[in-house]
């Protein structure tokens, strides 16, 4: 007689700051679409009733005073034993129906990392601003470019995990750019991932956007550039030593001709900034090489302690 198999504990994340209009609705979505799942909704110093009306919804309020959406899933990821993780936004503008064909595609694929693709349920300005969604397509762009591997929606705040994802997870980030972080992390490990197209709709009445464009968004287009230092040292000081390298044979190029005819350095200052960037655009390539091996330890190391956890459940 085969043995009974229990079910994967499923675990849901919300982070959520002043989301009294919409909490309530994205808790009770997610415990009807998810049979026994478990809902953490993480209030980051809510002004208003968050706490208590997700609590009365049936959710476990849990409460991180660090401000920031990165504070929220660095806490919860730490402080959250289960086998599947669903981590999603408490301002229900994610459909939480789509919960259950992400987690069966992370089953049933042995996946390590579900990402929702957002699409619009219907016109609206609240939903997908205009400037967030070509900021979104730059930003995939330019990660795809330079980490070598296509996404489709990397700021997506909705995502499903695999135990050993969450658990190998560092997760820096203060703020929005958690999901940046998230997404290089999954390219840089290179699990095993699939993007699904998930609903996205209008905030409900009383509930405001906390992002803020332009801020957010050099945030980001920083985190990527440190990212990019940290997980691809040779191309980004490499790329800085070709640089200084190509503006010193710019501004030396004529003061050794202007020698070679004159037997003089009348450039005195010009001749120092090219020695200069010469001996930079050097150091750059011997900075990137050594990088680039402590890099290669990290990242075995990193992926040993990967594969001591446990993989992805076998059923649902």
């Amino acid at each position: 007689m085969s043995e009974l198999q229990t079910p994967p504990r499923i675990a849901a994340i919300v982070p959520c700051y002043n989301e009294e209009a919409a909490v309530a609705k994205v808790v009770t979505d997610l415990l009807e679409a998810v049979p026994n799942i478990s809902v953490y909704v993480y209030d980051n110093n809510s002004t208003d009733r968050t706490a208590e009306v997700a609590a009365s919804a049936g959710a476990i309020v849990r409460r991180e005073e660090r401000k920031g959406k990165g504070n929220v899933v660095r806490r919860a990821f730490a402080d959250i034993d289960a086998d599947i993780y669903l981590l999603i936004d408490g301002d229900d503008t994610y459909d939480a129906f789509a919960a259950p064909e992400m987690i069966r595609e992370l089953v049933d694929n042995h996946l390590d990392h579900v990402l929702g693709c957002r699409k619009e349920e219907h016109e609206g300005e609240g939903a997908y601003r205009p400037g967030h969604a070509q900021g979104n397509k730059l930003f995939n762009r330019l990660v795809g470019f330079l980490f070598g591997e296509p996404v489709t929606d990397m700021l997506s705040g909705y995502r499903i995990f695999s135990r050993r994802f969450v658990k190998s997870f560092p997760a820096q980030s203060r703020e929005f750019e958690i999901e940046t972080e998230l997404t290089i992390h999954s390219m840089a490990l290179r699990v095993p991932q699939k993007e699904v197209l998930i609903g996205f709709r209008d905030r409900p009445a009383g509930s405001e956007s906390k992002l803020r464009t332009y801020h957010d968004g050099f945030r980001i287009l920083g985190l990527i550039g440190r990212l990019l230092a940290h997980e691809r040292p040779f191309a980004f000081y490499g790329g800085l030593g070709l640089v200084a390298f190509v503006v010193s044979l710019i501004l030396g190029v004529p003061v050794i001709v202007e020698f070679f005819q004159t037997g003089l350095v009348e450039r005195f200052p010009t001749a120092i900034l090219a020695s200069s960037l010469a001996v930079i655009a050097a150091l750059c390539v011997v900075v990137g090489t050594v990088l680039s091996g402590v890099l290669k330890a990290r990242r075995e190391a990193l992926r040993l302690s990967y594969l001591r956890l446990s993989p992805p459940p076998e059923h649902l």
